[in-house]
């Protein structure tokens, strides 16, 4: 009898030591580019493609962002980025002010805005671009909108550690008194009153669901398109 107390007690001991709390924190210290721009200068069907061109303006791509702090965060060893959202699908990162994209023929809703090299998006007023093209019904785009953004795919080493939890806010605010957003991480829930860059501690390995809800002020779902968002990475 007492021999299965002692290991009944290990095991309880075990388990809580493998238990890690899911935690998530506001990053602070990221240069802030509130004067950065991004503009749109063409959008051009050809050949099955659409070619994309942008102008920009007080930001550099394809540099690594000048941080003064380590943040511990996956980080693209191209550098600085335009990330290019479709109708809030996965991103795709573009390290020059110009190139091309195959697109469905349906309406494709389009966000485009900065990223610093740890994919951080630049969240000023100038830093994106929100459009549509292709045929097909249109959607209004003064909708209230929340795009994901990070985390995204495999995370391996020391990147599985700390990851960025970003979303792009399009038509509307956030804060303590008005809408919110609802982060769901595996089973654990965090409301977020700021639009600002967080990061994620304690995930265990394997698959990871993230879910994004943009909620208002009574804690409804707002109905808008692309709400909720819903991901899964990987960590390994």
């Amino acid at each position: 009898m007492k021999i299965y107390i002692t290991v009944l007690i290990a095991l309880i001991v075990l388990s809580c030591n493998n238990s890690k709390q899911i935690t998530i924190t506001k990053l602070e210290g990221s240069p802030s580019y509130k004067n950065s721009k991004l503009k749109i200068q063409n959008i051009i069907f050809d050949n099955e493609e659409y070619n994309f061109s942008f102008e920009l303006e007080d930001y550099k791509l394809g540099i690594q962002t000048p941080n003064e702090f380590n943040h511990e965060l996956a980080n693209s060893g191209k550098g600085q980025h335009i990330h290019l959202i479709i109708n809030n699908n996965p991103y795709s990162a573009h390290y020059t002010e110009s190139f091309k994209k195959e697109l469905d023929k349906e309406n494709n809703v389009i966000l485009a805005f900065l990223s610093r090299s740890h994919h951080e998006s630049v969240k000023n007023n100038n830093a994106f671009i929100l459009t549509q093209v292709g045929t097909g019904e249109e959607i209004d785009l003064n909708d209230e909108f929340l795009f994901y953004s990070r985390p995204k795919g495999v995370y391996k080493g020391k990147d599985t550690e700390k990851l960025l939890l970003d979303f792009y806010l399009v038509n509307t605010k956030i804060s303590a008194s008005g809408n919110k957003i609802r982060a769901t991480i595996q089973d654990s829930e965090f409301i977020i009153d700021e639009w600002a860059p967080y990061y994620i501690q304690g995930l265990p390995k394997g698959e990871i669901s993230i879910k994004l809800e943009l909620l208002n002020k009574n804690g409804d779902l707002i109905n808008s398109p692309f709400n909720p968002s819903k991901r899964t990475v990987t960590l390994e």
